[in-house]
């Protein structure tokens, strides 16, 4: 399994975002998004949630509990 730094990562670059695209989608800073990325920072639970909606796929698979990113859906 992946950790959550390479997710979002291979997430923000499957849509074709910059970090600085990425952070105001989801209100966050820049600087913010580069730190998970380079796993420097944990986001907080707010973020978590914010990344999750905006890439439809659950908080298992940003922070690699799953490799199914749609291990929420039914």
């Amino acid at each position: 399994m992946f950790d959550f730094s390479t997710h979002l990562k291979s997430l923000r670059q499957s849509k074709n975002l910059t970090q600085k695209q990425l952070a105001t989608e989801i209100n966050a800073s820049e600087r913010g998004i580069q730190n998970y990325e380079a796993g420097v920072r944990k986001p907080t639970y707010d973020i978590l949630i914010s990344l999750a909606d905006y890439f439809d796929v659950s908080i298992d698979y940003l922070v690699g509990r799953t490799d199914n990113p749609n291990s929420h859906k039914s």
